[in-house]
Order: C-alpha cells, then sequence, then structure tokens
C-alpha cells in the first residue's frame, strides 16, 4: 500500500499522527503543509516553561521515531513523502526559545523548509545513510537545529525584531 486513502489514514491513529493529522495526504507539498499544520501546535507549546517545552520536543521527537517507522513499514515505502511528523517536530526545534512575532514565525518556517528541503551536508549523508523510523526523523531533527540556528543568530543581530 504505496498511497494510502484518507480512510485508511484516519481509521489508525498511528498514520493519523504519521500523516500529519491528514495534511501528508497533499497532492502537492505534503511536507510543507504539514509543517503548516505544525504551527498551531507551536503556538500552544510555545506558552509552556522552557524545560516542559524541551520535554515535549523529547517525547514528540520519540514518538516519531515509532509513528515513522510504523507508517514506512506499513507502506512498505521508506519516508513516504505523505509521512510528516518529521516536519512537525523538526519545525518545533527550529522554533525553541523563539519569541512570538509574525516575523519570527515566517523566518522558522522558511529556514526549516529550506535546510529540510536542500538537505546541505551533514543533513543530505544523514538522509541517505540512517533508515528507519530513525531516519525518517534525523534528517529533519538536523534541519530544525541549523534551521534554529540561523534564527537565533537573525535575532542576536537584530535582524529580526
Amino acid at each position: 500500500m504505496t498511497n494510502p486513502s484518507l480512510l485508511t489514514v484516519f481509521r489508525d491513529p498511528r498514520l493519523l499522527l504519521a500523516f500529519g493529522f491528514g495534511s501528508g495526504l497533499s497532492p502537492i507539498v505534503p511536507g510543507t503543509l504539514g509543517t503548516l499544520i505544525a504551527v498551531p501546535f507551536w503556538f500552544v507549546l510555545a506558552l509552556l516553561p522552557l524545560p516542559w517545552y524541551l520535554l515535549a520536543l523529547v517525547v514528540a521527537g520519540l514518538l516519531g521515531i515509532h509513528l515513522c517507522g510504523y507508517a514506512s513499514n506499513k507502506l512498505g515505502v521508506h519516508d513516504h513523502k505523505g509521512i510528516v511528523w518529521d516536519e512537525f517536530v523538526g519545525f518545533w526545534l527550529t522554533m525553541v526559545a523563539i519569541p512570538y512575532s509574525w516575523q519570527t514565525l515566517v523566518a522558522g518556517f522558511v529556514l526549516f523548509r529550506l535546510f529540510d528541503m536542500l538537505k546541505p551536508w551533514p543533513i543530505s549523508w544523514v538522509d541517505k545513510h540512517v533508515h528507519g523510523g530513525f531516519g525518517i526523523m534525523i534528517d529533519d531533527i538536523l534541519a530544525g537545529i541549523a534551521a534554529g540556528a540561523c534564527l537565533h543568530l537573525l535575532l542576536h543581530f537584530g535582524v529580526l525584531a
């Protein structure tokens, strides 16, 4: 089953999460749509004290390893384009300790998508050589770290208010 139906995804809670509540079923740019769907969750996460935010990220990341591995095995495709839980976690990682503003939100979104799509080294190496649920998650985690570092630098140097 390489292309699951909406009904298949919504009947299986693990696929529902792996597919970002159905956003990964988009026929065009599912990763970008998945990242967009992660934004409202960031608004809630950002209200948490930093240690709780980080704990939520760890839980989401560990859950993601299971969800992405499960979805990949069920679909018979490594890193199916519709699996977008990794984009959720990568975006939330990008936004760690970032203040609320539309400028930081847009910059974080764009930076994460750029790092996730372009996959500069070492992200590209990891993407090609690490497999399973961990492999699906780790390239987006690295993209989130890189995008977050860039975002913090933009804030530090006053490029973003």
